[in-house]
């Protein structure tokens, strides 16, 4: 995948199968969880911003990476461990249902830790 995307639609409208179709859910739980954030796409995937950066994802050939910035990955780190993660970021396998409940979590855990930050980026 080297194109440049200028929306998110363009984004997941670029995969087919399984990585579209849990594109399209991550989308959606992100956006229910973060009502108020800035969709948009930096670093080439589709990313959030709410009182600065939120989280951001991404879709592959056999999972959907999410990165929730290494505050979010250490916070949930229990709910995390059975998936492959680093210091910022997590995979669900495609071949696997969707952990929806956690990423709204996780999301409402970066909406309400960017607003209790005392400086927004």
């Amino acid at each position: 995948m080297s194109s440049n995307f200028l929306t998110v639609d363009e984004y997941i409208d670029s995969f087919s199968g399984k990585a579209k179709a849990n594109a399209i859910v991550v989308r959606k739980t992100i956006k229910e969880a973060a009502p108020d954030a800035e969709e948009g796409i930096f670093y080439n995937m589709p990313g959030y911003k709410f009182k600065g950066p939120l989280v951001y994802f991404a879709a592959y050939e056999k999972h959907i990476g999410f990165y929730p910035t290494p505050s979010g990955i250490e916070a949930f780190k229990k709910e995390l461990a059975i998936y492959k993660s680093a210091k910022g970021s997590v995979q669900f396998p495609l071949d696997k249902p969707m952990p929806l409940k956690l990423i709204s979590k996780i999301v409402k855990f970066r909406v309400k830790e960017n607003l209790e930050k005392k400086q927004y980026v």
